[in-house]
């Protein structure tokens, strides 16, 4: 199978990080099949945004599957009841969702494996973040380990990667790459507090971030805040 036919799972999630990384591995050559996951969070702006970005790039197929990380709580993206955090935080933020990124990428690995894709593709990054420790090589590096042991696919000797393409670069080198890739940052919603319709709150860390990235980067932020 040639390169340009080589199919990859790309998590959507419908923000800056993940829009980058399905205009990346375009560029590669692959065949994108886009998930993203209703886990319960706060708004389904960036649920919306997503759609937006998947249709702009004419991915094959674009899927929402749902988990109900709502239902054991424990972070403030999930539980209302907690106050997502306005400035930064010592330690591991409130915003850390337990076991997202383990489940999203089961769900990528399932669905890549039904379609014969030999990759999956997620936006996760280890130097402008939160401090999650399922951003992490580490952690990417492990879930490569398990990806090869538990699908039929590794079991057969058909190598199955994991790609994280994003995760040594700043936001602004995130920026910068994906405008030369031609992404649309207006169209994506990274707040964990954005209203019903997308604009962003401007003040917690994720907004902080991207708003950070844009400046370092030298380019106008297209964000729209409430």
């Amino acid at each position: 199978m040639s390169r340009s036919h080589q199919k990859a799972v790309v998590l959507l999630s419908g923000g800056l990080d993940s829009a980058t990384v399905v205009a990346m591995a375009q560029e590669r050559g692959f065949e994108c099949y886009a998930l993203s996951v209703h886990y319960g969070q706060r708004h389904s702006a960036e649920l919306a945004a997503a759609a937006r970005v998947a249709q702009v790039f004419g991915v094959v197929e674009h899927r929402v599957m749902g988990v109900d990380l709502a239902g054991i709580g424990g972070s403030s993206l999930t539980d209302l009841a907690l106050v997502v955090p306005t400035s930064p935080t010592e330690g591991i933020p409130s915003t850390y969702v337990p076991a997202r990124n383990t489940l999203m990428l089961s769900l990528a690995l399932g669905w890549a494996e039904v379609i014969g894709a030999k990759h999956i593709f997620m936006g996760v990054n280890a130097v402008d973040y939160s401090g999650y420790p399922d951003c992490r090589p580490e952690f990417i590096e492990a879930y490569q380990r398990l990806a090869m042991l538990a699908t039929k696919a590794g079991v057969e000797g058909q190598a199955l990667k994991i790609e994280a393409p994003l995760i040594s670069l700043s936001k602004a080198e995130i920026i910068r790459e994906g405008l030369r890739l031609g992404v649309d940052y207006s169209l994506t919603v990274s707040c964990y507090q954005a209203d019903a319709e997308g604009r962003a709150c401007g003040v917690c860390d994720s907004c902080r971030l991207r708003a950070e990235g844009f400046t370092a980067a030298g380019v106008t932020d297209p964000t729209r805040y409430v």
